[in-house]
């Protein structure tokens, strides 16, 4: 019986957390500079629209902040009572995050409810010049973490929520034009419903990854069938058994399996082989394989989990 574990094909990345933490601040310090303007502007105008949206913002204050603090865990390093380090504290962040969206879209529902009921006059040329510069602080922010946001569910969040926001203002600008020319003053709070529509709709998918991941189960983007397919495949290999797949972080996956090889062992040349071609095919960067004869007194042999 062989076993090896072994991680040649991941980095840590320090450097791309520490660039994520400064795009992180970046981020944190405009964002809240722009939500104490937003809701003064907002009370100002009568706009619930625009409070909707500085509610919505605030949430993602929180949620970046969130973000951030689990992205500077993961450069701390493994400790005795923590073998992985802090990994897992991006994908709790995560899933905080989702749950701030939902509570904050609640707020924003009965808010808008409330003005439809009782509609009041929109000083509608404060809400277009405020959500204009809204777009741009949003939109720039997001572009701090286009990169990221491709591989790491943490960052991933964080993008999605500014893109967001972005959008939605660019959809207040236009409901305060039609304010302007229209007297339509229903259309505010109309707008600051559809607001919560679109939130809770961009939330699910964040919420039912994170409730996936933080559950240990196998990351969306990971195909398990043909990681399978590999292993067996693989010269020497008789059977597979006891394949884990689960995301340590939002960014990082790890694998265990069993492999049956009755006749053949595997040297250091395979295991380098299959390290390379899994973390390459499939993302998975932290692998842990046992080697095993096939002794028909082990159960094992015969099931597909042990």
């Amino acid at each position: 019986m062989g076993h090896t574990h072994s991680d040649h094909h991941h980095s840590h990345g320090h450097h791309s957390t520490s660039s994520l933490n400064t795009a992180f601040a970046i981020a944190v310090s405009i964002t809240f500079v722009y939500i104490i303007f937003e809701v003064i502007y907002a009370l100002t105008a009568h706009s619930m629209s625009l409070l909707a949206d500085a509610a919505h913002n605030l949430g993602d204050v929180l949620g970046l902040g969130l973000a951030w603090f689990a992205n500077w865990l993961l450069s701390f390093p493994a400790r005795r009572h923590y073998s992985y380090g802090f990994k897992k504290t991006t994908i709790i962040a995560s899933l905080a995050n989702a749950f701030i969206l939902v509570a904050t879209s609640a707020l924003i529902a009965y808010e808008a409810i409330h003005k439809l009921i009782y509609l009041t006059t929109v000083n509608e040329n404060i809400v277009i010049v405020i959500g204009i510069i809204g777009v741009f602080v949003n939109g720039g922010s997001s572009l701090l973490f286009m990169k990221g946001a491709q591989d790491d569910l943490n960052i991933k969040g964080a993008f999605l929520h500014l893109v967001a926001d972005a959008l939605i203002l660019v959809g207040v600008v236009i409901g305060a034009i039609m304010i302007k020319y229209t007297g339509m003053i229903w259309i505010d709070p109309v707008l600051g419903l559809i607001i919560v529509g679109i939130v809770l709709w961009g939330t699910w998918g964040l919420l039912r990854d994170s409730l996936h991941l933080i559950l240990d189960g196998v990351p969306h983007y990971i195909d398990h069938a043909g990681v399978k397919d590999y292993l067996t495949r693989f010269p020497g290999v008789d059977a597979v058994h006891d394949l884990h797949i689960w995301g340590l972080s939002t960014r990082e996956v790890a694998l265990t399996a069993h492999l049956i090889m009755p006749t053949n062992k595997l040297t250091d040349a395979d295991y380098k082989k299959i390290n390379h071609d899994l973390h390459e095919q499939f993302k998975i960067s932290h692998i842990t394989i046992q080697v095993e004869s096939g002794s028909l007194d082990d159960p094992c042999v015969i099931k597909e989990v042990c």
